[in-house]
């Protein structure tokens, strides 16, 4: 059996105990921690992207929001819906013709896990000399799908969107957020009219998902809970209906009118014709010479 070097084991356990420290270092997210937005920064005449002095990617802060005075931040694990206010300046209606034009995607990112120094890493990448556009392996991707119309003098912008988050349900990952995705809603009827100068609302839609799929209980054509019981509620209403308008219109007059009916005719009918209550004479069916002989059941005066 070879013998294995000393020195070989002490690398071993030093990378080891490297490795263990750098993921104790890793710190996770907590339900509620605000997850500040970066987007990439372009240039206003092409739209094209801006890199730093490294090569890689500059992102700024997404633009600060009238709603809480900061940029835009999202709330780990929180499933709601947050509105973000932002004045439409020259360079932002500008970069925005470039997003609905698809010429460019609103490109976002957000960390995968809590920063150490969120002021300072948010903005640019980690430093990779020669590799052009390099993206930091902290951060999740984002890309906004914005809809909207451009026309000569404005632009109508679907301010509503959905977004989409996914972490990773190992519980060794510590809430890492996976993978990540927004997208306009409904830009033919919930789209904003926008000059230089204007507000804009957007509207996030925000859902968060365990695992790298999406449930598959809210697929079109699928009866949850609340459509199943909905739908039962409104049978057995239009059935209460009906049995109400049967009874009321058919059932219940038809038996006035035989209760009324019983109460003129001495409570019991017999079957024999009336007249002020005499009878008339019945034919016994006695016959003598080829005549008959009717005798009188009935009262006689």
């Amino acid at each position: 059996m070879p013998r294995i070097s000393p020195a070989l084991i002490a690398f071993v356990a030093f990378f080891q105990s490297l490795s263990i420290g750098l993921a104790e270092d890793i710190k996770p997210w907590r339900t509620g921690d605000l997850i500040p937005v970066a987007c990439l920064n372009r240039t206003l005449d092409t739209g094209e992207h801006i890199t730093d002095s490294h090569g890689n990617l500059q992102y700024i802060p997404f633009p600060t929001c009238e709603e809480t005075k900061r940029p835009l931040e999202l709330r780990h694990g929180l499933s709601t819906t947050l509105n973000c206010t932002f004045t439409m300046t020259d360079p932002l209606f500008h970069t925005f013709e470039f997003y609905i034009h698809n010429d460019a995607p609103l490109s976002c990112r957000i960390p995968s896990s809590p920063l150490s120094n969120t002021a300072s890493d948010l903005i640019t990448g980690s430093s990779k000399s020669g590799s052009v556009g390099a993206e930091n392996t902290a951060y999740t991707p984002l890309i906004m799908g914005l809809s909207g119309t451009l026309q000569l003098s404005h632009v109508h912008i679907a301010h509503e969107l959905n977004m989409l988050l996914h972490t990773d349900p190992l519980p060794a990952q510590k809430n890492r957020i996976e993978s990540a995705a927004a997208y306009s809603i409904s830009p033919s009827t919930k789209n904003t009219k926008l000059i230089i100068g204007d507000p804009l609302t957007m509207t996030f839609h925000i859902r968060w998902y365990q695992g790298s799929y999406l449930p598959a209980n809210n697929l079109k054509g699928y009866h949850g809970f609340w459509s199943t019981l909905s739908y039962c509620l409104f049978a057995a209403g239009a059935s209460a209906a009906i049995c109400i308008v049967y009874f009321r219109g058919i059932d219940l007059p038809r038996r006035l009118r035989f209760h009324g009916s019983n109460r003129l005719g001495g409570g019991r009918d017999t079957g024999l014709p009336k007249y002020n209550g005499y009878g008339y004479g019945v034919n016994q069916g006695m016959q003598s010479n080829g005549y008959g002989i009717g005798t009188g059941l009935g009262k006689k005066d």
